[in-house]
């Protein structure tokens, strides 16, 4: 399917792209370039975008951390690794950080790690920590918390 597209309709199609979902520059960008824009277009196809408020990266940060806080119950590093990979800039990875309180932090970590440790069914003691602190790390929360609540679940 070899599509070419108008400016115009480049605009309407990403127009309609970002309000289904908020997006980063990168993913606009990359959909732009599948769908083999030249670049002197892309810029004022992105220019667009951002001028009428279908992108916005804080906004895209915000909702980023908001969903995979609230549903995926990841840790801060695992959401400043994804942002970052996403090309959002540190300003608005911290800004997007700070709309998670300390208590929904501490609760969801308690959850989370309650919920895993009842679930493995591991009968030796290192080995269920061991299961444990891994699960919590790849979902990126900071080294210190996790081996408090291991340690707290497990003694």
């Amino acid at each position: 399917m070899n599509n070419s597209y108008t400016v115009e309709d480049a605009k309407r199609k990403l127009e309609h792209y970002c309000a289904y979902q908020e997006r980063c520059h990168k993913d606009v960008y990359t959909k732009l370039l599948r769908m083999k824009i030249i670049p002197e277009a892309i810029d004022v196809i992105i220019v667009h975008l951002i001028d009428n408020n279908f992108l916005n990266e804080e906004r895209f940060a915000k909702a980023f951390v908001s969903g995979k806080f609230n549903i995926k119950k990841w840790g801060k590093r695992r959401l400043e690794l994804e942002l970052k990979r996403r090309d959002i800039s540190s300003y608005n990875i911290n800004q997007a950080l700070r709309t998670i309180t300390d208590e929904d932090y501490y609760n969801a970590i308690d959850q989370l790690a309650r919920k895993r440790c009842n679930a493995l069914k591991e009968t030796d003691t290192f080995k269920k920590k061991k299961k444990l602190v891994d699960y919590l790390l790849y979902r990126g929360w900071e080294t210190h918390l996790v081996y408090d609540k291991v340690n707290e679940l497990i003694p």
